[in-house]
């Protein structure tokens, strides 16, 4: 994709305003357990994914991708990683560390870049270097302060990183491929439903009507913002999604501050600060090679001879 849409745009911003919002849903969920809250939203996840493969008439991929087993392997590496990054973030709202699920998805983009890096060979410019050094030393000022890694931010930027990376090797479109990912976790949050019911410990059980329909929500703000970034995405260039996306922790960071009123002080007014550097670093390189590459695009093909 070389232009921005406005459909696009339309589509992937209401995907990011809804995940820019999850603090506020999860917190009025604080008082659930974080893995039946999961559980919940891979449930009512399940549905909704399989409601819209049928409105677009895409669920041939779906039960050819049942029946190929490598695919199915791939997928059970995803849904594993998608998941604990769920059940990380959930926790990590609930017990009020909002700032530091925004710290994980601010130095996420950079740990990509380190990854492909590591794993794939690419050269990374002097900026991209800049841009992870100053990453890794905030984590370790905040690490001198506390005493011990940010665990959730750092389990919050490997789960993601780890399923976007392996994500891209799954050859299946995206909203069927959430779809196979929701329908693999599906058994596990059945059984632990059931099994935390035979234990007299569902929430569910006793929950009031508000709960009951936050907890079946949870399904719908899994799988629609994740639909609705995976059709603007197709709208968009990707230097436009890369920086676009910093709205998400930023929105969280935000939330965290001034109504969830966590502490900003410390180590943090150090570490942020490196951080958001690192994001203008990350930035920098991302508009450069967009340019170069419009520059490129711009300039008269030569013929043979």
């Amino acid at each position: 994709m070389n232009t921005d849409t406005p459909r696009g745009f339309a589509f992937a911003g209401c995907a990011f305003l809804i995940w820019g919002m999850l603090p506020f849903y999860f917190r009025a969920l604080e008082h659930v357990p974080t893995l039946e809250v999961i559980a919940h939203r891979v449930i009512w996840a399940v549905p909704m994914a399989l409601g819209v493969l049928i409105w677009l008439g895409r669920t041939a991929d779906l039960r050819a991708a049942l029946g190929r087993p490598q695919m199915l392997a791939m997928a059970f590496v995803t849904a594993a990683l998608i998941s604990v990054n769920w059940i990380t973030y959930v926790w990590l709202i609930q017990t009020g560390q909002a700032m530091e699920a925004a710290l994980g998805y601010y130095i996420n983009p950079i740990f990509t870049v380190a990854l492909g890096a590591g794993l794939l060979g690419e050269r990374l410019s002097l900026r991209q270097w800049g841009a992870v050094a100053l990453a890794a030393a905030a984590v370790v000022v905040l690490t001198l302060e506390a005493g011990s890694l940010p665990l959730g931010a750092l389990l919050l930027v490997f789960s993601w990183g780890g399923y976007s990376f392996f994500k891209r090797a799954l050859p299946i479109g995206p909203n069927q491929g959430f779809a196979l990912e929701a329908l693999i976790l599906l058994p596990i949050a059945l059984g632990f439903v059931v099994w935390t019911y035979t234990q007299g410990a569902l929430f569910a059980a006793q929950a009031g009507w508000g709960d009951l329909l936050l907890l079946v929500g949870a399904g719908a703000v899994t799988a629609v913002p994740l639909m609705l970034y995976a059709n603007g995405a197709k709208g968009l260039t990707l230097s436009t999604i890369a920086i676009a996306g910093y709205t998400i922790p930023t929105m969280i960071f935000l939330i965290s501050v001034f109504i969830f009123r966590e502490p900003f002080e410390g180590a943090r007014l150090v570490a942020f600060p490196m951080i958001w550097g690192a994001m203008a670093l990350y930035i920098w390189e991302v508009l450069r090679k967009r340019r170069a590459m419009l520059v490129a695009q711009s300039l008269p093909q030569q013929g043979p001879g």
